[in-house]
């Protein structure tokens, strides 16, 4: 039988005080809130490295707050990622993912978000593919539904890319399809029932069980209630992950 996946589970950033008392203990330091939220959750999403690139003091900030088993994954720069689908793929994408580095084996994934203005485009997304350092996991995210295709999987296939599911309030449950080595999985509803979560604990215990990794990222919401649904979610996976 195959080693069980390991369960990464978390929330879309992390340094929010609002959370606090939900969350937080009453009285968190802005400084302390990483390693707090390390101590109940394995992961955790970035947001702000979506909107600039990290810089080597902070990732190696983060780092030192959190244990060698936890796991970040960074929301690839938006501007970078425009410029490195298309023609300029190959040099956009070495300065793209230069400074992920910094995170060594801590790094879960590169979370690449294709736009929902940008229809499907099958060159475009074979130059990035090509173009991606085969030692560095990504996950694509599709927001335009033209990307929803047997041939588009089976690219991200060929490549070793994984491919992001997500869970919106307006939109039908996604599937959980496997292009990588890992899946991965977005939450952004506003509500989950307890019933809703079992469910997508029943479905994510399948790939866990076949050794396969999953990281499943609850959205940001302004008391924290998502981070506890991201604990809840943990306990009733717990004994595969």
């Amino acid at each position: 039988m195959p080693a069980r996946g390991h369960l990464y589970v978390g929330t879309s950033g992390f340094a929010y005080p609002d959370w606090s008392p939900l969350f937080y203990p009453p009285g968190s330091r802005a400084g302390d809130l990483l390693r707090i939220y390390g101590e109940r959750l394995p992961a955790v999403e970035l947001n702000n490295t979506f909107y600039q690139q990290p810089k080597p003091d902070k990732v190696a900030a983060w780092l030192a707050a959190t244990t060698p088993d936890f796991r970040f994954v960074v929301k690839a720069q938006r501007g970078g990622s425009m410029r490195a689908f298309g023609e300029a793929a190959a040099e956009t994408v070495a300065w793209l993912t230069a400074p992920y580095r910094a995170f060594g084996e801590r790094l879960g994934s590169v979370l690449y978000r294709v736009p929902d203005k940008m229809r499907r485009d099958d060159t475009k997304l074979r130059l990035l593919l090509e173009a991606w350092p085969l030692d560095m996991p990504l996950t694509v995210e599709f927001q335009d539904a033209s990307w929803q295709s047997d041939e588009i999987f089976e690219l991200l296939h060929s490549h070793g890319a994984a491919l992001c599911a997500t869970y919106l309030d307006d939109q039908d449950t996604p599937d959980l399809r496997r292009t990588g080595d890992h899946v991965y999985l977005r939450l952004r509803r506003t509500t989950y029932t307890e019933d809703e979560l079992s469910t997508w604990a029943n479905r994510l215990s399948v790939f866990l069980a076949d050794g396969v990794d999953c990281y499943v990222f609850f959205r940001h919401d302004e008391s924290g209630e998502s981070a506890l649904r991201a604990v809840q979610l943990r306990a009733l996976l717990e004994p595969l992950a």
